[in-house]
């Protein structure tokens, strides 16, 4: 089985300079309320799980290298609406919680999680 990449992930990449080129340059060019609201938040689980899981597994508490696993994902999923959505709004009166970037969050995450179980397969399908 192909180990994980990591911070060479191209899907962390991609999101990472995505996440960078809308939060710096797109959203002050264009007024897509999109782009304002919920672009970065599609990003967040492929830019951030990868980064966790490398400094997991440097700590030596994640102990495989394969791609993230589901369980991962919506452990992310999880914390990071807990985190962004409740905690945040609640206790450090910073923003409000919207369920729509819960549902952003978890779109990325799904759409993350495909894209690594599919490469993680990808190199074990032999074309005739």
């Amino acid at each position: 089985m192909t180990r994980f990449a990591y911070l060479r992930d191209p899907l962390f990449l991609t999101a990472c300079a995505t996440y960078a080129v809308n939060r710096f340059w797109l959203e002050h060019i264009l007024s897509w309320s999109f782009l304002h609201r919920h672009f970065n938040d599609l990003l967040l689980i492929p830019a951030a799980l990868p980064l966790v899981l490398w400094i997991q597994w440097r700590f030596g508490w994640h102990t495989h290298d394969r791609a993230p696993t589901w369980p991962e994902v919506l452990g992310q999923l999880a914390l990071w609406s807990l985190i962004c959505e409740v905690v945040g709004p609640l206790w450090l009166k910073y923003g409000t919680g919207d369920p729509g970037d819960v549902l952003a969050y978890a779109v990325g995450g799904v759409t993350g999680c495909l894209w690594w179980k599919h490469g993680e397969h990808k190199d074990s399908i032999r074309i005739p």
